[in-house]
């Protein structure tokens, strides 16, 4: 609390609006619009890297959250004041920092994946503004990020070599995903079942339980994804320039309205956690299975592989 009151008698108006501006690269979707140009068209496995890191990540950030159950700074000490607007991006308890993980595992992917230094460097220096951004903001405490970065880290340096193998053998690909799948399974079961001690508000512990529907929906979705695309599918991300931006507009576009037209009739479920499962499910599978459909012809756009 000390290095956060230090940084609010730093704050004016110009460096707030910046600040609010950077904590948004640590935003779902950040990650989803990067995730998928990598999948649809740069390198598939480029793709599954972040899209797993991605999803670990952000189950294990959960579950700590319920866990810890540790309040934002500005409930803990109610003296303290945070900039007008950050509330807005700063739901739930405070440990770990959400958008610290996510931009951790989206830009932390890019620099271990590229081969280009300058784009490692400037991925390094957005989760470093991101972090920042998070304690200037007054949303988290150091605690919250550096937590975050290291499991961030450890998630890159673990999952690269395993996704690299992957490549070169599918089966490895298999393992890994069913490791996910069960891994979303007991994090379900943990979260329905476990006998939480007091201090953990309902409100609290059924957002952190849809999430984790959520999350083990996309992992289906994920893995039903990888067997068709490697028996049927077999997508091609290749294209001329100006076709990859068709593309990807396009598809971002569409599976943006395919989850909203997921959450309207999923909706009708009784039982809100279980429609997020489908939700999700059905968005990834779009975005991963149906849409790819089209990359062929997005392919033969390119006038100079005639």
């Amino acid at each position: 609390m000390d290095f956060l009151y230090l940084l609010e008698g730093l704050r004016n108006p110009v460096l707030d609006k910046i600040m609010l501006t950077v904590t948004t690269l640590g935003e779902e979707t950040v990650f989803l619009v990067l995730s998928l140009y990598l999948l649809w068209c740069v390198d598939k496995y480029y793709g599954y890297f972040m899209l797993s890191v991605g999803f670990i990540g952000t189950q294990l950030n959960q579950m700590l959250k319920v866990i810890f159950k540790i309040d934002r700074p500005w409930v803990r000490d109610p003296s303290f004041t945070i900039v007008e607007g950050s509330a807005d991006m700063a739901a739930g308890y405070s440990f770990p920092s959400g958008h610290t993980q996510s931009a951790t595992g989206c830009f932390g992917a890019v620099a271990r994946w590229t081969k280009n230094n300058i784009l490692r460097i400037v991925s390094i220096i957005i989760i470093a503004l991101v972090a920042f951004s998070r304690m200037y903001l007054g949303v988290h405490t150091p605690a919250d990020v550096i937590v975050s970065l290291v499991i961030g880290a450890i998630l890159i340096f673990a999952l690269y070599p395993l996704i690299k193998k992957a490549k070169k053998n599918y089966k490895v690909m298999y393992c890994f995903i069913g490791i996910m799948l069960l891994w979303s399974i007991l994090q379900i079961l943990f979260m329905e079942f476990f006998p939480f001690s007091d201090g953990l508000s309902e409100k609290e512990l059924y957002s952190s339980l849809k999430n984790a529907y959520k999350m083990a929906g996309a992992v289906s979705g994920f893995g039903v994804m990888f067997e068709l695309d490697r028996r049927y599918i077999k997508f091609e991300t290749k294209a001329v320039w100006w076709a990859q931006i068709i593309k990807l507009v396009g598809g971002l576009s569409l599976t943006i309205a395919v989850k909203n037209i997921c959450y309207a009739v999923f909706g009708l479920i009784p039982y809100e956690p279980f429609s997020r499962f489908l939700s999700y499910f059905f968005m990834v599978l779009f975005a991963t299975c149906v849409w790819p459909l089209t990359f062929r012809f997005f392919s033969k756009l390119d006038k100079n592989k005639r």
